[in-house]
């Protein structure tokens, strides 16, 4: 049991290079000082809680999945899409197999499985989880270029692309049609 709670407090503070550790892809674009992998992971989890409970799906169990789903990158980093077609990276399932190994049995069992569940693809959850991680890169595409980065639109393009639901669709066009702030504006006009 002692061995299991220092693979587990390892796994913790491994966790938190995700707080550290920037999105890479954001670099490529030219912004100076990107979201860290964290700050997209939490995002993303909201994101599939609301895609997932308007999609008649469990919105917990989406969530859970997006704060998993780039957990592997504390060994792997955020590899940008023209690096890993030079590049063979280990499947997130077996990087979160070896990130598992020496944590209590249940805790391995629960995040090996969100993990596979999202790769898999199959379920609804985690269908609204992928979508939600696309979904999460548009919008910060979007509050980028609102801050005057003007490389963004190949980012948008391939998250409108790869979005598979109603709810993300309809989302996604909302937000390219309204602007970062306006629900600010909204709330100060008493709207």
């Amino acid at each position: 049991m002692v061995d299991d709670i220092a693979g587990l407090t390892g796994l913790l503070y491994e966790v938190g290079l995700l707080k550290r550790y920037k999105r890479t892809g954001w670099l490529v674009a030219g912004v100076r000082d990107p979201e860290s992998i964290a700050d997209h992971s939490f995002r993303a989890a909201i994101i599939a809680s609301v895609i997932a409970v308007l999609e008649g799906g469990d919105p917990e169990r989406a969530a859970f999945m997006s704060l998993f789903h780039d957990s592997q990158e504390t060994r792997i980093t955020d590899i940008p899409y023209v690096g890993k077609r030079y590049l063979k990276a280990a499947l997130n399932e077996e990087v979160t197999a070896d990130q598992m190994r020496g944590v209590p049995e249940p805790v391995a069992d629960m995040v090996s499985g969100a993990v596979g569940e999202y790769e898999e693809k199959v379920s609804l959850e985690a269908v609204c989880a992928r979508d939600a991680d696309k979904l999460e890169c548009l919008l910060q595409a979007v509050e980028y270029r609102e801050q005057g980065h003007q490389n963004m639109q190949p980012w948008i393009d391939s998250s409108l692309a790869a979005l598979k639901t109603t709810t993300g669709k309809r989302l996604a066009e909302e937000a390219l049609r309204t602007g970062t702030l306006e629900w600010m504006t909204q709330v100060l006009n008493g709207d």
